[in-house]
């Protein structure tokens, strides 16, 4: 054995000795140099988030003061989304999301994936690409009217880009034939892209032509197994809203052009809101005035309370189809006597960016945008002393304490960034940090020459500042929610 041994270590040797310094080509083509040292693996660097390489407006102007674009920014919510290079207009009805934005909406769609795969939701995807064979099969496609976005292909067969998936799921679930009661219920869900032809798009992304959108599908073996598979979706979108820090009225509402026989909408109160409820000031009783006479003062439901009239933006909202598609499209399963039955169903809806939207509307002063602390961009931002002030010799602290905080608090890895266009003053980075609506910022001043060095902290959704010392900065974020 050992000569052996002694003829294999030196080719092993050199094998090595070409893996560790050979250049290496990259996926892209290009040669780079992926020589290893002992140090690149014993200490992992985490590069700094660089304010100035983040893909924004790097002078943000109020657009508010700019009279030509006024009659443009139709609500509160775009203007500053669009003053803080969250998004940019593309054609009517459709925009850019930008990072940060889809940083947050990435946040959102987590905490939808949470709730929905709590109550057994399983996700897919399903094409935009709609055949008008489905939609007219179950009448819809020309119940849709102008909304639906119609398209030929080359051999002229027609197409719509799907606002809403019906009878796409429909189809799909009556494809798998050996589908049991056992399965039942089933929920399948998806997170895409959707399309609406409106007539007047408005109001950024409340109401546009293409957004994002999760809509949900029930599959049930009996009305009344449905009907609570309904009170289960019900239950996980209040708790979605109230993890987001946004009070939701769940109303009384229209099937509209989905069908059904039981609705409900889930609305946020808002001036800005083109949906009319009715609510009792008694009882638990409120509904979309499109199912109720606006006329009616007195509640339906209690006898005693008082409807009040107030205006609302729909971010949710669910429906209990019974057989309508199932029975069209032969959605069937078999029961425990092995006989085939036809499933009950349910769609439940949650436009994505319109809840982002709607949650800026409502949270967000007029000067600065406020996220629902779950779907900040970032969770902090670190401000050092302009280059050359009295103070200079601390910025060195500030690149420290990004990677303190990150380091001690886990659950801010990648949520800190460091605001390091110091050729600004203070003051003009913290108007910035107002208007894009850090949850908290750091400034690292002359407190930081102290003994024992403190930091300026100021929560932005309170308004509070604070001079804390490292430790007290830990303890502070390290009761941060993050998703």
């Amino acid at each position: 054995m050992e000569p052996v041994v002694h003829q294999v270590w030196p080719r092993v040797l050199q094998h090595l000795r070409r893996t560790l310094t050979l250049p290496q080509r990259s996926h892209s083509g290009c040669v780079e140099n992926n020589a290893v040292t002992a140090t690149t693996h014993s200490r992992p660097i985490r590069p700094t988030l660089l304010v100035s390489r983040l893909y924004q407006p790097s002078n943000l102007r109020d657009v508010g003061q700019d009279s030509r674009l006024q009659g443009e920014m139709t609500c509160k919510s775009q203007r500053l989304m669009q003053q803080a290079g969250l998004i940019h207009p593309s054609n009517p009805g459709c925009y850019y999301y930008l990072p940060a934005t889809v940083r947050s909406m990435e946040k959102l769609v987590r905490v939808i994936d949470q709730e929905m795969q709590a109550i057994g939701g399983q996700k897919l995807d399903m094409p935009s690409l709609c055949s008008a064979d489905l939609w007219k099969t179950s009448e819809r496609w020309d119940l849709m009217g102008k909304e639906l976005f119609r398209l030929k292909d080359r051999h002229e067969g027609d197409y719509c880009l799907g606002p809403t998936h019906e009878e796409a799921v429909t189809t799909l679930v009556a494809h798998q034939a050996t589908l049991s009661y056992r399965q039942l219920p089933l929920l399948l869900y998806q997170i895409t892209r959707k399309f609406r032809d409106e007539p007047k798009p408005k109001f950024g992304l409340l109401r546009g032509r293409e957004f994002y959108m999760k809509d949900m599908y029930s599959f049930d073996v009996s009305e009344e197994a449905a009907y609570e598979t309904y009170e289960s979706v019900c239950q996980a979108y209040t708790r979605l809203f109230a993890r987001l820090g946004l009070h939701c009225v769940q109303v009384q509402a229209d099937t509209g052009n989905i069908g059904g026989t039981l609705s409900h909408e889930f609305q946020l109160p808002a001036d800005i809101g083109e949906d009319r409820l009715l609510v009792c000031g008694n009882c638990s009783f409120s509904a979309n005035v499109e199912t109720v006479s606006s006329e009616i003062t007195d509640c339906p439901h209690c006898k005693t309370g008082t409807l009040v009239e107030s205006k609302g933006i729909e971010v949710g909202h669910t429906f209990y189809l019974g057989k309508k598609y199932s029975q069209i499209f032969n959605a069937s399963f078999s029961n425990a006597q092995n006989k085939p039955c036809v499933a009950e169903m349910g769609c439940y809806g949650l436009g994505v960016t319109r809840i982002l939207a709607a949650a800026l509307e409502v949270m967000s002063t007029e000067e600065g945008i406020r996220w629902p602390g779950l779907l900040a961009p970032y969770q902090v931002c670190v401000l050092p002393p302009k280059k050359g002030s009295k103070v200079d010799g601390v910025a060195a602290l500030a690149d420290d304490l990004v990677h303190t905080l990150e380091k001690a608090v886990p659950c801010l890895r990648g949520e800190v960034v460091l605001d390091d266009r110091t050729q600004m003053t203070v003051g003009k980075r913290l108007k910035d940090a107002n208007i894009l609506g850090y949850p908290y910022v750091i400034v690292v001043g002359k407190g930081a020459l102290e003994g024992t060095p403190r930091f300026e902290m100021i929560c932005q959704q309170t308004d509070e500042t604070m001079f804390l010392s490292k430790e007290g900065l830990i303890d502070l974020l390290g009761g941060v929610e993050t998703v």
